[in-house]
């Protein structure tokens, strides 16, 4: 794609959703660490769905140590591979007030050297929760990448390189977002509702699917 179709591309996304959000619920940049790594293979409905009752009441890394892991276990059980995720989120509290004060990391490397926490899980954080202007690569990020030419790659690492290399400087902080919630809800995996995209004039692979 582009240079200026890559700027018309954005601008059309951000005209759309001016001020763009994460679907998972949280209150605070612990909550958010949860929901995201609780997210992997999981739906953020149903992540939302079992944490709601959850962060009622643990609201930070203390409090979960607190709440143990039978609990939490048994609270998501609803989502899947809940019970390794049970383990990481309680070995990753346990790390945040032993090696952090119980805060977390404004630093990709801490982050990512938390249980159940990859490049992506940390780049979430590190874009929503403190406002880095990082790109996470999510397979709805990823396939739309490729199918749009606005980055293509073969893996997540190589589509990661390339949006930072060309997603202009102002698009840059709510770019996941507004590429996430368009393969989401529009340049969807199986049928791609071309119809309805805004920027099917600048994609190769519009009605091609």
């Amino acid at each position: 794609m582009r240079k200026a179709d890559i700027v018309t591309f954005f601008s059309r996304l951000q005209a759309q959703r001016p001020e763009p959000r994460g679907e998972l619920e949280h209150e605070n940049a612990y909550q958010l660490l949860v929901a995201v790594v609780m997210s992997a293979q999981a739906t953020d409905v149903g992540v939302n769905k079992a944490t709601a009752p959850l962060f009622a009441v643990v609201k930070t890394p203390r409090q979960m140590l607190d709440y143990g892991l039978e609990r939490l276990t048994e609270t998501i059980r609803t989502i899947g591979l809940y019970r390794n995720k049970a383990k990481n989120v309680i070995e990753l509290s346990r790390l945040l007030v032993e090696r952090h004060g119980g805060e977390v990391p404004r630093d990709r490397a801490a982050l990512e050297a938390l249980p159940g926490v990859g490049r992506k899980t940390a780049n979430v954080v590190l874009n929503i929760a403190f406002g880095v202007p990082v790109i996470a690569v999510d397979t709805h990020v990823f396939r739309v990448s490729n199918r749009t030419g606005l980055a293509p790659g073969k893996t997540v690492e190589a589509v990661e390189a390339k949006l930072e290399k060309v997603v202009p400087p102002p698009f840059r902080l709510h770019a996941h977002h507004w590429l996430i919630l368009h393969g989401r809800y529009v340049c969807k995996a199986r049928k791609p509702d071309c119809a309805a995209c805004i920027v099917n004039d600048l994609c190769p692979s519009a009605g091609k699917a």
